[in-house]
């Protein structure tokens, strides 16, 4: 595990620590896994960019056609 040094607005500070307590975990915690969810995010974004980059628009019109052209049953409702 590493150890990292980090400078917060106070006001930060303060929510972070409200929302552990209230959480009932640690700051450290909390911090990891919002970085977690941070860095989950952004690379998902950078894996569905590459994809995109791949897509092709004949491939998706071939695989839209096969789909069933039916209304949804929420639709009824």
């Amino acid at each position: 595990m590493s150890t990292i040094s980090l400078r917060l607005p106070e006001s930060l500070h303060k929510k972070a620590r409200d929302l552990a307590k209230k959480e009932n975990t640690s700051i450290n915690q909390l911090v990891s896994s919002a970085l977690a969810e941070k860095v989950s995010a952004l690379m998902t974004e950078e894996y569905l960019d590459e994809r995109a980059k791949r897509a092709s628009k004949n491939k998706f019109t071939k695989a839209l056609s096969k789909v069933a052209d039916v209304k949804a049953d929420y639709m009824d409702q």
